[in-house]
């Protein structure tokens, strides 16, 4: 018997250790050909890179993964122990593997059944970076060893941190602190209990406990997971039953979530972004970059560019429906599908449900759900013919001129935009204009753009207006002509003759450059012509200088690439940005120094290690740490002088004389110290204004896309300037006047501002005039450009360079 035993034995012994080689060699064979483990030491996921508003506030997320990286001392011990009881308790004591786990799995297999998925979290790891999804015998004993080398290569903690910005939770989310901003629109530090249940619960199947899509199901997965954290003793028993009774509670984060009317500003800076790092860099980099936007201005710049454009456009009357779709039962489907302007939330669409002659009956577009479907609620309302009067005159391609009844101007089915009335309830009449614009805020000692619109609605057209339209400046150029002039020999005071001027056209006829409105004023001083913008002035005092000057000075202020120096040029012929337009005038405000315009003030990378900063400035001494009677820190600017501060004070009083007496006279309501120039261009296809405060810099353009004819009267002064004012009040509410102040060393001095000579006493025609040292008024009369007309300039005698001026120049700009 007993050596029937050991015969039995060995026979066994020797069986096994058949099934333990032929396992053995099984195993060496699954080993051979792994994946690199070690290259989870250095691995770095694709990261969301997230914008944001000089204030914090969050203008944008780029990711093709949206995932954030928590270190894992970032993460709370509650986040950390409910996926610990949804997915394994046992991860601080076990090798990588659970035995018991893959001896069950083994058994199922055995018996027909499917392969299990990953129970550890090493070997969700090791399948999530190293292997694929398969479910197959060979990928769990590939895993399983990988695991077990991972675990001897990481710490438990890095694991852990691996998994937890890994893993897929669902809402296109990767990564708990993703998740946690989608599902709940806070961050992981004040996840709740029964919130970081939820996220626990979603690993194995995310879209199975899709809380739009079963919600019950997903209370019930998240009930279950409150329980294991109970039985684990990471809260308690009475935590874990009010924790249950509560909802989900998701509430995910929408469009509303990020800083709104800045889409314009936030497309250039992904625009740069790319430029300076590529696309992998913004949508994978992790990039946390702040910008120089100030939310509130921008709002200011959007709400009153759009409302300048809104008055323009609906004083040419209403040119018909957004669209027109078949009301039938129920007009909300066929409504909804219409696409409103996501960015203007003020405006609503809207069905003509019935007209009357005094009243137009309309229902609303409904509003989206989370989940994208319509809402069920249906909301009807009335227009009111006195807040659709503007409409009342027709500009459709069928039908020209004025009705006197609302049914005359839209019909059943016609889809319109409205705007609510906040006071007596009811709805306006809206339409997206045709004429578009562009407004830029600036601080001028920085060249930080404080407020960016390029356009109606970023929705309708994503050109930026701003930064992309090179147009036609006018007058708004002029200054850096005088400029040139003032930083050359000729003073405020200097007199130029304002009389018609005729050159040779090279082609047998004659440029004849007039100025608005027609007329001259004769000898005139540069302030005048600046003051009332005299094209003729400004040919004659740009062939006095001579035009390559000129064009090197709108070079050096960055308004032109290259400036071809024919004479049509000075009048604003060429072509530039706002933005460009912008940062010159904030030149001549800071006092000439040179400034390159910024949208972004730093840039970090996911590490908080920053790798780009705007403000290049040097602080030696901004390190101190402690006070010891040493000077106050200073910051040594090493910006280029591009202007002699004198120059910029001259031509700034100038632009002073533009507001006070000149073609803006409009801006003097705002009460504060405002210099600034207007810009017309031929036949009104361009209107422009740009001015500026010791501490704010502000450009505003109107005009079509495709340069069209505004109407006679439409004006930089009478349409810009309107909009620079309205968005300048709000701007100025809360800073202190700044008066503008003149350099050491200028002689303010008593003259005479029509004939430039010295003046005693006071009246209307005394002004006090900014000279630089060893200058001040002309003691004997002189008019530059008299000259010319004595020797017959005006029958032809001009140069070689005048002739080309004027083939290659529009010229008649004002």
């Amino acid at each position: 018997m007993i050596r029937l035993l050991g015969y039995f034995f060995g026979i066994g012994a020797i069986f096994f250790l058949i099934v333990a080689g032929g396992f053995a060699w099984y195993v060496e064979k699954m080993a051979q050909d792994l994946p690199d483990y070690q290259v989870l030491a250095n691995y770095e996921p694709p990261v969301t890179t997230r914008v944001h508003a000089s204030d914090g506030s969050l203008m944008a997320e780029y990711a093709r993964q949206r995932r954030l990286f928590l270190p894992i001392q970032a993460i709370p011990d509650l986040v950390k122990n409910a996926f610990l009881s949804a997915e394994d308790k046992n991860f601080y004591q076990h090798p990588g593997i659970d035995l018991e786990g893959v001896a069950r799995a083994v058994l199922v297999l055995a018996k027909g059944g499917r392969m299990q998925g990953a129970s550890t979290i090493t070997q969700q790891v090791a399948k999530n970076f190293l292997l694929t999804n398969e479910r197959t015998l060979d990928r769990k004993v590939k895993e399983a060893i990988l695991s077990l080398r991972i675990e001897q290569a990481y710490s438990k903690d890095k694991i852990f941190e691996l998994y937890l910005n890994e893993i897929y939770l669902g809402l296109g989310s990767y990564g708990i602190a993703a998740a946690s901003l989608a599902y709940f629109d806070k961050p992981v530090s004040e996840l709740t209990i029964e919130e970081s249940a939820y996220l626990a619960a979603l690993p194995k199947a995310p879209e199975n406990y899709n809380p739009f899509r079963d919600e019950d199901k997903a209370l019930e997965r998240r009930n279950w997971v409150i329980d294991q954290m109970a039985t684990n003793q990471i809260i308690t028993d009475a935590e874990a039953a009010e924790a249950q009774q509560k909802p989900l509670g998701v509430n995910p984060r929408t469009s509303d979530t990020y800083l709104a009317a800045a889409e314009y500003f936030t497309e250039d800076v992904r625009r740069e972004i790319i430029q300076r790092y590529g696309v992998d860099a913004l949508y994978e980099g992790g990039l946390s970059v702040r910008t120089t936007l100030d939310p509130q201005l921008q709002a200011e710049a959007r709400a009153a560019l759009q409302r300048g454009l809104v008055k323009y456009d609906e004083a040419r009357g209403f040119r018909g429906a957004v669209t027109r779709i078949d009301i039938g039962s129920d007009w909300g489907p066929a409504l909804g599908k219409v696409e409103p302007l996501a960015d203007v939330p003020e405006w609503r669409l809207a069905v003509v449900l019935a007209t009357d002659s005094d009243r137009i009956s309309i229902g609303l577009q409904p509003a989206r759900q989370v989940s994208g479907a319509l809402g069920p609620k249906r909301e009807v309302g009335t227009i009111a013919l006195a807040d659709m009067k503007w409409a009342m005159r027709l500009n459709t391609k069928g039908r020209q001129g004025t009705v006197k009844s609302a049914s005359d101007v839209v019909s059943r089915g016609d889809v319109v935009y409205v705007e609510s009335i906040e006071e007596g309830g009811g709805y306006r009449l809206r339409q997206p204009p045709k004429i578009q614009g562009a407004l830029v805020a600036m601080e001028p000692q920085t060249g930080r753009v404080l407020a960016m619109v390029g356009g109606f609605s970023f929705a309708e057209s994503e050109f930026n207006r701003a930064s992309q339209a090179y147009r036609q400046p006018g007058s708004s150029f002029k200054p850096f002509v005088y400029a040139a002039a003032l930083d050359n020999g000729y003073t405020p005071a200097s007199v130029i003759l304002d009389a018609p001027i005729s050159l040779p056209d090279g082609n047998g006829g004659f440029w004849e450059p007039s100025n608005y409105g027609g007329g001259s004023a004769g000898p005139s001083t540069l302030r005048l012509g600046i003051e009332k913008s005299r094209n003729l002035m400004t040919v004659r005092l740009a062939k006095d200088m001579g035009m390559q000057l000129v064009a090197e000075y709108a070079e050096r202020f960055g308004i032109y690439d290259k400036l071809l120096p024919y004479l049509p040029m000075a009048l604003g012929a060429g072509e530039t940005t706002v933005l460009r337009m912008v940062s010159a005038f904030s030149m001549i405000a800071n006092g000439g120094r040179s400034l390159q315009p910024s949208l972004i003030d730093r840039i970090q990378d996911r590490y908080g290690r920053t790798i780009y900063k705007h403000d290049q400035r040097q602080c030696q001494s901004c390190d101190a740490t402690r006070y010891d009677g040493q000077p106050e820190p200073e910051l040594i600017d090493e910006r280029d002088q591009i202007l002699d501060p004198m120059t910029a004070y001259q031509i700034t009083s100038m632009m002073e004389g533009v507001v006070q007496r000149g073609t803006a006279t409009k801006v003097k309501e705002l009460g504060v110290p405002i210099a600034g120039k207007t810009g017309t261009t031929n036949e009104e296809k361009d209107v422009w204004f740009v001015g500026f405060t010791p501490d704010i810099v502000t450009g505003v353009f109107l005009g079509y896309d495709n340069p069209t004819p505004m109407g006679r009267g439409a004006t930089g002064g009478g349409m810009a300037a309107p909009v620079f004012i309205d968005f300048m009040r709000e701007a100025l509410k809360d800073r202190k006047p700044i008066e503008f102040q003149p350099p050491e060393g200028m002689e303010i001095i008593a003259v005479n501002r029509k004939s430039g000579m010295r003046a005693s006493g006071s009246g209307p025609d005394v002004i006090m005039e900014a000279f630089k040292p060893g200058t001040g008024p002309s003691d004997a009369y002189q008019v530059i450009g008299m000259d010319e007309v004595a020797s017959g300039f005006g029958s032809g005698e001009v140069s070689q360079e005048a002739e080309q001026a004027i083939v290659q120049g529009a010229g008649g700009l004002f």
